[in-house]
Order: structure tokens, then sequence, then C-alpha cells
């Protein structure tokens, strides 16, 4: 049977789905294992988040991963996302990055465990904890997997407990240019070095009031655009930011939002690709982005541009 120590690991899971001529019925179930409690499992198969009874699982174990990437890969693109995200409050612990932005989005408000944080692994937790309590916050670390699986297992311990799962999806730029068609019908994308007032506004309504913190965050990156779509108007019908950083020119993208009126005719995926030209300018030759798994919208659009999942990881909340 699975063990929390399992959570963050790709599975295979055999359930009871019936009874036919007094003989139970099976279908077997393959996935990440992203939660387990004492009722139930939750998996993030290929069709879905699953969630099985355990009464009704007959069997259950770890599999070999699926062409996973090599850890040093999971490091950089990690480490190019923390750069293209740049909290305003960051202290190394060993090679550990402890990250602080006013409690403005998970990603600039926890511990990153990548690297040897110089003491063990137990001390290191210790450590952050009381990082974040000396400043007033929850502490939070993300856990990318299966990398910081002995992170996850300690935090199990500990009685952390953890956010949904996100998904870090990945593309090459000239995919995009190739994949995403060029669309004259539609308004010209204007890419700005800098937000615009209702730039902002399009995204608080998504991630709520932005705190100084947060626009520091937002165009605190050298190499960064912010993608505006208006109609005839000047009314705002969709935004963007990419931002390209990393020794190997990773673009970020992140806070693509259309507004509700001008959904469903490929306002997204036109910004995406004016954002991705852009990039090519700046060398940037691969793209990625983040998103919550059970986000099933976005997940869809994502995956019709061509990005698929790198790794994954989970935010662990401290007893708060």
């Amino acid at each position: 049977m699975l063990r929390r120590q399992d959570v963050g690991h790709r599975v295979v899971v055999r359930r009871i789905v019936g009874v036919s001529h007094d003989r139970p019925l099976y279908t077997d179930a393959l996935g990440e294992l992203v939660d387990l409690t004492e009722t139930d499992l939750t998996l993030a198969t290929a069709k879905g988040t699953l969630r099985v009874p355990l009464k009704d699982v007959h069997r259950a174990k770890r599999v070999p991963a699926a062409r996973r990437p090599p850890a040093a890969d999971v490091v950089a693109l990690e480490l190019a996302a923390n750069d293209g995200w740049p909290a305003p409050v960051q202290a190394r612990l060993g090679d550990w990055i402890l990250r602080a932005a006013g409690n403005w989005t998970g990603r600039a408000n926890s511990a990153l465990p990548v690297g040897d944080p110089d003491r063990t692994l137990e001390a290191a937790i210790d450590a952050v904890e009381q990082w974040y309590t000396a400043r007033g916050q929850q502490a939070l670390i993300n856990t990318p997997m299966p990398l910081a699986a002995p992170v996850n297992a300690a935090l199990d311990e500990r009685g952390w407990t953890a956010r949904p799962l996100t998904l870090v999806q990945t593309a090459r730029v000239a995919a995009l240019l190739e994949t995403l068609p060029a669309r004259a019908d539609l308004p010209t994308v204007e890419l700005a070095d800098s937000p615009t007032d209702d730039w902002y506004a399009m995204v608080a309504e998504h991630k709520g009031t932005l705190p100084a913190p947060a626009r520091q965050i937002l165009t605190g990156v050298p190499d960064a655009v912010f993608a505006h779509v208006r109609d005839a108007d000047g009314e705002l019908l969709a935004v963007a930011r990419g931002a390209v950083s990393g020794p190997d020119r990773w673009l970020g993208l992140s806070l693509l939002q259309t507004a509700p009126a001008a959904r469903r005719q490929g306002l997204g995926a036109h910004v995406v690709r004016a954002v991705a030209h852009w990039a090519v300018q700046q060398g940037s030759a691969r793209a990625y982005l983040q998103v919550e798994e059970r986000n099933t919208p976005a997940v869809t659009l994502y995956q019709k541009m061509g990005f698929t999942t790198h790794h994954t990881y989970l935010t662990r909340e401290a007893p708060w």
C-alpha cells in the first residue's frame, strides 16, 4: 500500500469499480500521487485529477517515473523561474533560497529547497520556520517533485499540509511561433517595458490587490515585457507578462488574462505568440509557465499551444 512518502511519485492504483456475478470488477489508474489521506488518495492522471476512496483500492504501488528530466535540469529551471519572479526579500540557507514578498503569491513567499542547505534536513526546516516566523508569515516550502521527495517526507512527519499540485510546463519558443497562427483579424498586441494602470487593474481582478512588493516582482526583471490588447475604443481585452531570465535565457510566461466578454476568440494564443516573438529577439529558445493542475481550462489551453509538463511542485504549508 502507498505511504505519505510516495506523494509526488508516479504510481499505479488498481481499484474496484463494481461487481459482476459476485466477482469484483477492477480498473487501473496511472498517474502522480498528489495527496493521500486517511480516507482517500488523489492522482494527477493524463485525463485529469482522480480521487479514489481507500476502501475501493485493491492494490497500489509506486512505478518508475516516465521520462523525468534530469535533476540538474529541474534545478536550473527552478532557479531561472526564481529570477523571473524575484521576491524583493531573499536570503540563503546554504543553496536553499528563502523568499518573502508581503504574502503576494506562494512562489514569492516560500523557500525553494534545491541543492544543499548546509545542515541536516531537520535543521534546515527548523531554520525555514524560524525565518518566516520572524517576519510574521506562515512558513511555506515549494517542493519540486520528485527532486524534493525527502523534503516532502520530512514535512509530512511535521504535519505540514499541501496546496494543489502545480505543473511546470515547457515548450520551445520556435514551436510556439510555428503552432500559433498569426491573426490579422485580431487587434495588435502592444508590448511595453512597463505595465499601464489598467494592465495592473486587470491582473488585480485575478490576483487581488497588488501591494508594493507585487509591483517590485513584476517589474524587477531586466528583460521583461508587458502585453496589452485593446479594442477600437481603447478598452483592455487581454494582458500577459513575459520575462527572460537565467543563464539559459528561459522565457517565463505569466498573468495571461482575457476580459470575460472577449474570451474564446483566440486572444490568449494571439498574445503568447507576440510575447514569443519578442523572446526570440532576447535570445530565448525555451519557454515555461506554471499552472495549477486543477485549472482545467488553462491546462487545456496550454496543451493546445504545445506546452507539456516538465515537472511538478507542491507548495507545503507549516501548521499555523
